[in-house]
């Protein structure tokens, strides 16, 4: 595990510490049942602000190979709304760039092929790269050229150098996990064609802050992202951050486009002057936000342990990574919740890292009739009330967490 002791963009060493959570689990590392007796590896999530180029980053770096690795467990196929959020990301590409069989199209961190197979249905050449086996091997399963790798300037360089240079690379979710950020970024603007556009997606930090998503912190999330970092990251190497637009998907997100032409667009001048007015360059944006993460850890507490005095039962909904750091965080295990239900039948079976819950499927709940959902990734709550509308149809409650607990 590497210290950070300089930015992991601007390379200067002035960073200022604002969180710190403690050592917690990885928050994808769930454990087979064989391994329950053994030790599990904790590490330091402390979270820091760059005084000079804005960006909010963790300071300790766990081996990449360690948390994508044979195991990872994240397959995007399993979340309807994520599926749906880039069919529409997709097709607009589409009707925007004008892309035919002509194109090429690049997703870095491809996982299981839930984007790209909309590009293969409209017949648009493609490729996706992803380091971890399990989501690979399901999106060549589908079909979809997918090649096992992390991505970063050496693959940009040999793809770039055999006449593969692509119109619109994507990257969901996936630069706030490299460690090399700027290797990675540099790996962009070679692969890029000179007209062409990196379409980037990465939670927004100001939703973070504002709104108290502590839990989307963890150990593969190395960076937590402003326009005015972000802008300041790809200038280095020759690309521009022309258009923003914000969206909702994981409690707040910014897609950007990035070209090799200067040319900002209305949207980006404005999001860059709300920042600045907002102070999110400035320190004291953050300096409270550990107070208000321990309020929100004290609040959910109080509401399970009176919920469990009135000997009501309480199951977690949904194995996310977020979900990891909540339950560690809070001290909420066997004592407060009976069990966590996930769809995805990688995690079925298993335990949560830490709080040792078990992960069963969620058909579990219509046995056992708990009285209470705990929401875990509640950037889904719609939808997850949804498919559990027979909870809510005998009189069972949901409980979300984020920004503050409540009951619905």
């Amino acid at each position: 595990m590497a210290d950070i002791v300089s930015c992991r963009s601007c390379g200067r060493p002035h960073l200022k510490t604002f969180l710190s959570l403690g050592d917690l689990p990885l928050s994808d590392g769930f454990i087979a049942e064989a391994d329950l007796d053994k030790p599990e590896p904790r590490f330091p999530l402390d979270v820091a602000f760059c005084e000079d180029c804005t960006l909010v980053q963790i300071l300790k770096t766990v081996p990449p190979e360690e948390l994508f690795g044979h195991d990872y467990p994240y397959f995007s196929s399993f979340t309807d709304a994520l599926v749906a959020h880039a069919r529409e990301n997709v097709e607009a590409r589409i009707r925007e760039r004008k892309l035919d069989s002509s194109s090429f199209v690049v997703e870095l961190a491809s996982n299981d092929g839930y984007l790209l197979q909309h590009y293969q249905k409209a017949g648009i050449p493609l490729l996706g790269i992803d380091p971890a086996p399990g989501p690979v091997e399901a999106a060549r399963k589908k079909g979809i050229d997918t090649r096992l790798a992390f991505f970063g300037l050496s693959i940009a360089e040999e793809l770039a150098g055999s006449g593969k240079r692509a119109d619109v690379i994507h990257g969901n979710n996936v630069l706030a996990h490299v460690a090399d950020t700027n290797g990675f970024v540099k790996g962009i603007a070679t692969l890029l064609k000179d007209d062409g556009v990196a379409v980037i997606e990465a939670p927004y930090v100001r939703d973070l802050i504002d709104h108290g998503e502590f839990d989307t912190i963890y150990h593969e999330h190395l960076c937590y992202f402003s326009a005015t970092a972000l802008k300041a990251l790809f200038r280095q190497h020759g690309l521009h951050f022309n258009r923003v637009e914000r969206l909702p998907i994981h409690g707040g997100s910014l897609r950007i486009f990035v070209e090799k032409v200067d040319r900002p667009d209305q949207s980006i001048t404005d999001l860059l002057a709300e920042e600045r007015q907002l102070g999110i360059d400035k320190f004291g944006y953050y300096a409270d936000f550990a107070a208000r993460v321990e309020k929100i850890k004290a609040d959910l507490r109080a509401m399970l342990l009176e919920l469990k005095a009135e000997g009501k039962r309480i199951v977690g909904y949904g194995a996310a990574a977020k979900g990891t750091i909540l339950l560690n965080y809070a001290g909420i295990g066997p004592d407060l919740l009976d069990y966590v239900v996930d769809r995805n039948t990688f995690k079925q079976g298993r335990w949560i890292p830490g709080v040792r819950l078990p992960i069963k499927a969620p058909a579990v709940i219509e046995e056992t009739k708990p009285d209470y959902l705990l929401i875990l990734p509640w950037n889904f709550k719609d939808e997850i009330m949804s498919q559990q509308a027979a909870h809510a149809a005998r009189g069972g409650k949901f409980i979300l967490p984020i920004p503050s607990p409540v009951i619905v």
